[in-house]
Order: structure tokens, then sequence, then C-alpha cells
């Protein structure tokens, strides 16, 4: 006996097709809800739903499972089932994360959930707590980035499926590590949504990049919110995530007296206490807003952390050898740099030229724990014309020193797929749409992306051939080679550092202070008894640190350090102790 529920206020008749069969579902009720009691129906039983005279059965918007991808029948899943034995695990608090994002697609040869568990063991040896995931939901098509998803509640049938997934949370619990999962909520993708057959989940009074925004604040979107804050529940409470990602939370178009990130926090909140799991939610934001990450009680919206842009922006604009373009015209100096690591956020009301506007606010009183840092990430790669990563972009001196700065910095750090071995494997973007009209217009919209940055339109990959997805695949093999065993090796020891020394986990504002000299080329920061010098001048130069101390750690192995002082060859990075804390 399976019991087949479905929203569609939109609909006028309604019955569901389970095996080949059709059952008269009853409805609407007063909330738009259509129901029927199918007594031979179970797990793996294939359905879709007909609506009024349409004779195609049409995939379910809340299917746990698309075993045939998205234009497909949806099949009954038992979440009961799967036996999990990861009781006894506890994530580590955010504060003390060392984050790393994957894509399930490209982090292995094989590219599925299972091949991924084979790898925790790296992850583990090299000091990372907490594995996110880039969207796993369905979406059309056997590869792609998964912020197309459209069947929100499938787990993308090449990846593994349902099981696998669990398979791999299970895993991971039992190797120590927590697991936070990117979701999408701001919009579906361009082939494969039938939501709107069922019900307004969209609305054509916002206008957002991909179409009408997502329906947050017109008639019927209380269940347009209920169907997000399920979605997000079922990947905490029957997946075992520990955390969410939610991206873009800029593009949510939500006027409502509680917003829905709000929302999320109380329902979230709940969820923990009744599991008694520490969970957490991450936002993306490029709105410099602080009340994100403040918490309810504060006046704010109550998420845990959020990805911190302008720290990115302004240590890969000082660092990355091009002329500063698109958005990176905002950033580019030393004194940038310095201001996003003692306050976070840059732009904290002042103009950018860039938006031709002031942008943001202070972040005030708020820990810095709770912005997470990072050089690299699925869209700071992924969106370079030939997603080349900053070892390439930089050089392996000055991808030394971006590590340095995000694993010894205030914020939480985060690291994208083989970064830590400097990988040679680019991220590019990449697609697998079926329509060809809709593969030709993607195609020719990433060769336009670029047009305020000044790249060569010929030289950006085609995301819509499959050998764009197969470049992107992480080549292991490379680790052990001198210079990707090298750079590995820093990045453990800069792991290891910052578990270790006391004041590298303070992240309340002040505590961190930064001293610089824009023409020589060179950066000072002190965060309590540590501090971390860089150039990236041309020639040697002597770094005033004006503490006496003991180097612990450099990238270069002649770097010698004497008195109040330090001289560095171009392109290094070293870390120091000060003498009186010891």
């Amino acid at each position: 006996m399976h019991r087949f529920e479905v929203w569609a206020p939109l609909a006028k008749s309604l019955s569901v097709q389970a095996d080949g069969k059709s059952f008269s579902m009853s409805g609407p009720d007063e909330d738009g809800w259509w129901f029927a009691a199918v007594s031979s129906a179970g797990h793996g039983t294939d359905y879709g739903f007909l609506i009024n005279d349409d004779e195609r059965p049409y995939p379910d918007p809340r299917s746990q499972w698309q075993p045939n991808g998205v234009h497909a029948l949806s099949r009954v899943y038992d979440q009961g089932a799967f036996h999990w034995n990861d009781e006894a695990f506890n994530a580590r608090p955010l504060s003390s994360a060392v984050v790393y994002e994957l894509h399930l697609g490209t982090f292995t040869r094989e590219g599925t959930l299972d091949a991924a568990i084979t790898k925790l063991e790296h992850l583990r040896n090299l000091g990372v707590t907490h594995v996110e995931l880039l969207p796993v939901g369905s979406f059309e098509g056997d590869h792609g980035w998964g912020y197309d998803g459209v069947s929100l509640f499938a787990v993308h049938e090449p990846y593994g499926g349902p099981d696998a997934l669990k398979r791999f949370v299970n895993a991971a619990h039992g190797a120590g590590l927590a697991v936070l999962l990117d979701v999408v909520y701001n919009h579906f993708g361009p082939s494969g949504n039938y939501t709107g057959k069922f019900g307004p989940y969209l609305t054509d009074a916002h206008k957002t990049p991909w179409g009408g925004a997502v329906n947050l604040e017109e008639a019927a979107s209380h269940q347009v919110r209920r169907f997000f804050l399920d979605n997000a529940l079922m990947w905490l409470r029957d997946f075992h995530m520990d955390g969410l990602r939610i991206d873009a939370v800029h593009s949510f178009v939500d006027r409502s007296a509680i917003h829905i990130l709000e929302e999320l926090a109380v329902e979230i909140e709940t969820l923990a206490a009744t599991l008694g799991r520490q969970l957490v939610l991450i936002a993306e934001s490029d709105l410099n807003d602080p009340r994100i990450v403040t918490p309810r009680d504060c006046g704010g919206l109550g998420m845990d952390a959020q990805w911190n842009d302008d720290f990115h922006h302004a240590l890969f604009a000082v660092l990355n050898r091009e002329q500063p373009a698109g958005y990176y015209t905002d950033f580019g100096s030393l004194a940038y740099l310095a201001k996003a690591l003692e306050r976070t956020f840059v732009y904290d009301g002042m103009y950018s030229p860039n938006r031709n506007r002031r942008h943001g606010r202070p972040v005030g009183n708020l820990s810095q724990h709770r912005f997470l840092g990072f050089i690299q990430n699925h869209d700071q790669v992924g969106n370079r014309a030939v997603g080349d990563r900053i070892s390439q972009s930089a050089g392996l001196g000055r991808a030394k020193i971006a590590a340095g700065l995000v694993l010894l910095g205030p914020f939480i750090p985060m690291l994208f797929q083989g970064e830590e071995w400097a990988t040679n494997s680019p991220f590019l973007y990449f697609a697998d749409h079926q329509d060809p009209e809709l593969a030709r217009l993607v195609s020719e919209g990433r060769r336009h992306e670029f047009d305020g940055f000044g790249w060569d339109p010929s030289i950006i990959p085609d995301p819509e051939k499959r050998e764009s997805f197969l470049r992107s695949k992480l080549n292991w093999d490379e680790m052990p080679e001198p210079v990707h065993a090298d750079a590995l090796n820093w990045y453990r020891k800069l792991i290891q550092l910052r578990r270790a020394e006391r004041s590298l986990n303070n992240g309340e504002p002040g505590n961190t202070a930064v001293t610089y000299n824009e023409d020589e080329r060179w950066l000072c920061m002190l965060r309590g008894s540590i501090i971390v010098a860089c150039s990236i001048a041309e020639n040697a130069q002597v770094v005033p640190i004006h503490r006496e101390g003991e180097l612990i750690l450099a990238s270069q192995q002649e770097i010698v350090a004497t008195g109040e002082s330090v001289m560095l060859p171009p392109d290094s990075i070293v870390v120091i102790r000060t003498i009186a804390d010891r």
C-alpha cells in the first residue's frame, strides 16, 4: 500500500498511473492537494500523474527517485529501508571546520558516490572536517554542475541514486567527516521542470537571470515555500546531512514578514533539537548584508554562515597576474585585502565602481567565523574562460600564499577539489542538455558571458561537448609527482598548524591586524601569537614584523627570519610564532 499525494491546485482532474494502471485521485482539498491510496504500490513502483485530459504521465514534483531521468516516470522510494550505523557521529562545530567542496561527477574517474567513498581517507588525512557536495538533485542529461536541477527531491541517478547518497554519508560519518549539501532554491533548470503544470511554483511578477522568480510571496506561495522547506528537512533528516549550503539567496524575491531564510532557520533549529544533532545553514549571498548571518533573536535571518566573496575577490585580484576585469575591477590593492582580513567585507557601504553605486554594510561585532574564506570554488574556477586554477594563472608560489591566508586567516577555510595538490585539471562549465536548440543557446551564451573580462571567445570550451566534462575530472595519478606532492604537503602543514594554534581559531572581530606596503608588495597578518608574512614583489623584500619570533613554516627553504624582520624572496610566505607567546 502506498499513499500518493500531490499539490496541484491548477488541475481540474487528476489520476496517478502506477505500474501502468490508472487510479483516480480525490481532491483537491482546500489547500490544493490530491490523494490516492494504491494497495498494489510500494517501494520500486513506477508512477506518474495524469493531469486533466493530457495522456502523458508527468513525474512527481516531489519524486524521491528518478531512475530514468527527469522526463520519465517517478519511482516510489522507501526512506526507511536503509540501514544506518552512524549513531555515534557528531559533527565538529562549524567554527572549527575545514570545508572541502567537491563535484561528484568529476571528483573521481567513475563520477559516482560509491567511487567518492574511496577518497574519504585522503580527505581525513588532509585535515578536512566537512565535505560539501555540489547539488545532487536530478537534472537533465548525464552530467552537469547540478544547478539546473528540476527533480529536487531525487538524487541524480548517474551519481548512483538515493541509496548511494546514503552510503556516502554513512561512510563519511564513519570516517569522522560531516557532509554538507548544496541546494538550489532560487530557480529550476530550463528543461524537465514540470511543476508549472501542477501549481504556481514560479511567478512572472519578478524577473531573475533564469526567468520568472520562485513564488515566495504571491498567491499560493505558502505551499511553494512548504515545498522547499520540506526538501531541506528531507536531506537533513532522511539522508543524515549535517548542513546545507543555499545557493544565491540574493536571487530570492521575498518581502514577506517572515523571510524564507528565517522560516528555514526556525524549522532546521527545531529539527536539530528533535534529532539531537548539530545542523548548520550556510548561505551564498553577494549582498554584503550581515543580517543574513545575524541571529534571529537579534533581528537577523539566522543563517549560521555565508560565503565571503569580497575576501576571495580581494585575494585573487592581488595574486593573479592578469589585469583586473569584470567585478575584479573593484579590487586589486593590498589595502582592500587587508580590509577584508580585518573587517570581513571590503564593500561595507562604500561606492563600488563596478556596480556604480554604494554597496553593503559593516558586519559590526559579528564573529568572522560566520564567513567562509576561499581562493577557489566551483564558481570562481569554473566561471573563468578555461577553468584554470590559481596555481596555473598565478603560479605555485602565489598559490601557496593564497593557501596560507585562507587556512590561517580569520574565516572558516574552504578548499575546492584538487586545490590541495595544485591539480592540473581545469574545472570547466559543462552541461548535457538533450534539446539541440537549448544546447546551442547555452553554448552561445557561454561564449558571450566573458565579454566584460576581455577573453577571446574562441578559446572558451563548448560546455555542451562531453570533452569539457571529461577534461574536468581530477587526475589523482598526478598527486605523487614532486610539484603536486610539495603542494599537498604545504596544505597539510597549514591545516595542522591551524588545528594546533589557539589564536588561529579565534574568530572574534579585532583579532586580526594587517600591515602592508603597496609599493613594495608585501603584507603581514598578525593573529594573536602567529604572524603570517608574504611578498608578491619581483625582488626580495625585507618585511618588518615588529616582533621577535621563530620561523615555524616557510614556502621556500632559503627564507631566514632575523630579529624583527624577515627577508622574503618573490612570491613567498612565512609563518612566525612570536617569542613572547611560545
